[in-house]
């Protein structure tokens, strides 16, 4: 057995991806550079004590997970043509410099970080860290409401406290029900055992959240599910990597059987792209250390690759390009 590093894709076109996320340039965080997108790796927000920062390397991994230079200028079949059409201009801030012990410092450096992008026009893509990152990253946009959230999760989040922490992974759909800029949450593909008791399920309803757990988007279709999400809307989605089935990604602390598929998936923010405009996007809970040959990355990877791509179809049309 050879214990030399397997080849990767990019060598076959005489390069490995040296950019950023999909070769979009990396530019230093804070420099808008007129971008339409601009992506962030958020590591860590708040970390449970017991769990630690355990997806704090997943930025990087899924950003290595696809890519190769000169790859923007190659076609998506996925997306029938490019990834970012040519009036659209991405960038890469790199990842955050958050603390593993500071999670005050952490919330306040994603959501002033997020505010920046929000200010400047362009959509922020976050890329996590665990499912506490969705927190600071909502409270950006306090001055950029309403918004819509629309969460892809097995789990509902709806916690409002673990272990005296109302900032964690448990807690994120709680703490944005009470962000007033917030007018309605969708919540799909709920299944299994978390860390929800029946009467935070409880309050969740009497809030008025919209949920399809995971046995009715077997059973209903896309449409019924979508129009649950008001047309013209601006939505932020909220992706947890938990929500796809752990067999097409094993990298999850809290798998769960029977979850999306990568299809499915993908119809879905195509579908929330031709109703809404998106407005922000946060994927997390990829966790490094359980993936498998690097399956997990490379499905949050092309998962990101689609939602940039039908960003950059919504951008084009309001400038009038197409």
């Amino acid at each position: 057995m050879s214990d030399k590093t397997p080849p990767q894709m990019g060598a076959m076109f005489g390069d490995q991806v040296k950019r950023g996320l999909f070769d979009i340039p990396y530019v230093e965080q804070g420099n808008v550079d007129h971008a339409d997108i601009i992506a962030m790796g958020a590591p860590i927000a708040t970390s449970y004590q017991s769990v630690g920062a355990y997806c704090a390397d997943a930025p990087n991994m899924i950003r290595s997970a696809f890519g190769w230079t000169g790859m923007q200028d190659h076609q998506d079949f996925d997306l029938e043509g490019k990834i970012l059409l040519s009036d659209t201009k991405a960038v890469d801030w790199g990842d955050l410099p958050c603390s593993e012990s500071d999670f005050e410092h952490n919330r306040t450096l994603i959501r002033s970080t997020v505010e920046t992008v929000l200010d400047s026009r362009a959509v922020p893509i976050v890329i996590g860290g665990d499912d506490s990152t969705p927190i600071p990253v909502l409270n950006a946009y306090e001055k950029h409401g309403p918004i819509v959230v629309v969460q892809f999760d097995a789990h509902i989040d709806w916690r409002d406290e673990v272990a005296g922490e109302r900032f964690g992974l448990s807690s994120n759909m709680r703490r944005a029900s009470e962000m007033s800029w917030i007018k309605s949450i969708v919540q799909i593909g709920a299944r299994g055992l978390g860390s929800a008791r029946p009467s935070d399920y409880e309050d969740a309803l009497e809030w008025g959240v919209q949920f399809f757990p995971m046995r009715e988007v077997q059973e209903l279709s896309l449409d019924t599910i979508l129009n649950a999400i008001p047309e013209g809307s601006r939505v932020f989605i909220n992706f947890d990597i938990d929500v796809m089935d752990p067999a097409i990604v094993p990298a999850v602390i809290g798998p769960a059987p029977g979850g999306l598929d990568y299809w499915k998936a993908v119809n879905f923010l195509m579908g929330i792209a031709k109703r809404s405009k998106i407005v922000g996007f946060n994927l997390a809970e990829l966790m490094p250390a359980n993936d498998i040959g690097g399956r997990g990355a490379l499905v949050a990877a092309r998962l990101l690759a689609i939602l940039m791509g039908v960003v950059s179809r919504q951008i084009s049309v309001e400038k009038g390009v197409s």
